[in-house]
């Protein structure tokens, strides 16, 4: 069963302007699936052979003459003379389309793009399956609960592969493959360690020296692993909102996951009854929810204009989106029970924010309604 993805019309629309799309994002988001069904006319060709290596390494101008347009180039981070190559040939001919790549090493891959095909190549983000791809395909889970304890990734997702099964071979690959490559040997279990502290932080305000007292490494070094985490997709930090405020706020990000099933993982939840005890439990709710919105952000081809607000009070709203001439506020409960006073909060910061502002509340109820000028909207209904 192919689930279709959002992000379709964001590379068909690259594909107009640019000589190269490039798709990046994590292990197991889909990617070679999506490319080979969405592009049918295109030769594929995967450079995680060795033999296909080879051949290019031994003759690239030969190699390129055979597959001189309408190829797909996977995993193109193991060949990084590739991309001077291909800069040769799109300054020749400009033809939109002529060329798509893709990889797991997305640090890699970025490096090689920003140094040779800057201005050349269109670069589209995809993601674990967002809850509206889900629930086009009927794939959504039950409840909240559960789709927190799944996790978003298509494979996983298709096949209903059990949790532990699932993570623990991705963190394997994850680690070995592509972590490895960034951090020393003597430091990968240390680094392991740091994954599992960090999935204690999703939804929180990241304590970067706590971090760095709970796993043994420097802050600066804290901060590095964040940023290899955050280029392989597998967290990303949330800004706090700064302006038009008359009082003091918050500066720290907070952290998320993509996936809150690695999580969970990563948390060693190992069933829907422990998680519904675990006591942060509204954290990875949240986490569910705003990371959905980066994901359809991304899979539209928008940057992700999101914030949250906190002050020194402990005030807080969960996520709010900068657009156009208006400010949406979204707050997110883990509750199946809407009560007036969930709105008390929103209402209070919406004052303080000298701006536009619309008012929003998820929550894990199955109503829609209208509260004193909030919208109040279901957990599985919700759209970017």
């Amino acid at each position: 069963m192919l689930i279709p993805r959002s992000i379709t019309s964001h590379l068909e629309e690259l594909g107009k302007y640019y000589p190269i799309i490039t798709l990046t994002g994590p292990r197991q988001a889909g990617k070679t699936t999506l490319l080979k069904n969405l592009y049918p006319g295109y030769r594929y060709v995967s450079f995680e052979a060795p033999e296909v290596r080879i051949e290019f390494e031994r003759d690239p101008n030969g190699f390129l003459s055979d597959h001189n347009e309408k190829v797909i180039f996977d995993e193109a981070q193991y060949v990084p003379e590739l991309f001077s190559y291909l800069q040769l040939l799109v300054d020749e001919n400009r033809d939109p389309g002529r060329f798509i790549l893709s990889g797991s090493q997305n640090f890699l891959l970025l490096k090689s793009i920003t140094q040779s095909l800057a201005g050349r190549a269109g670069i589209a983000r995809l993601l674990p399956l967002t809850i509206a791809e889900k629930r086009d395909a009927r794939l959504l889970s039950k409840n909240y609960t559960e789709e927190i304890y799944n996790g978003s990734y298509p494979e996983k997702t298709r096949l209903d592969e059990p949790s532990n099964l699932f993570y623990s071979n991705y963190l394997a690959s994850y680690v070995q493959r592509d972590v490895s490559t960034l951090i020393s040997a003597t430091n990968l279990s240390t680094f392991q360690r740091f994954l599992q502290i960090c999935a204690g932080y999703a939804g929180q305000i990241i304590n970067y020296s706590k971090i760095s007292l709970a796993v043994g490494v420097s802050v600066p070094t804290i901060q590095s692993w964040m940023s290899v985490l955050e280029q392989s997709y597998i967290i990303f930090r949330l800004q706090p909102f700064y302006r038009n405020i008359p009082r003091r706020l918050l500066k720290s990000p907070k952290l998320y996951f993509y996936d809150t099933g690695l999580a969970c993982h990563l948390l060693r939840i190992g069933d829907l009854q422990a998680l519904k005890n675990y006591h942060l439990f509204g954290s990875l709710f949240e986490n569910l929810i705003v990371s959905d919105a980066f994901k359809s952000s991304y899979h539209n081809g928008k940057e992700p204009w999101f914030s949250f607000y906190r002050d020194k009070s402990g005030e807080e709203v969960d996520l709010i989106y900068d657009v156009a001439n208006e400010l949406i506020l979204w707050e997110i409960k883990a509750t199946q029970t809407f009560r007036p006073e969930l709105t008390k909060t929103i209402h209070k910061v919406s004052k303080r924010i000298k701006e536009k502002t619309i008012l929003r509340l998820i929550y894990g109820g199955d109503r829609k309604l209208t509260s004193e000028h909030v919208q109040v909207l279901p957990w599985d209904e919700v759209s970017w």
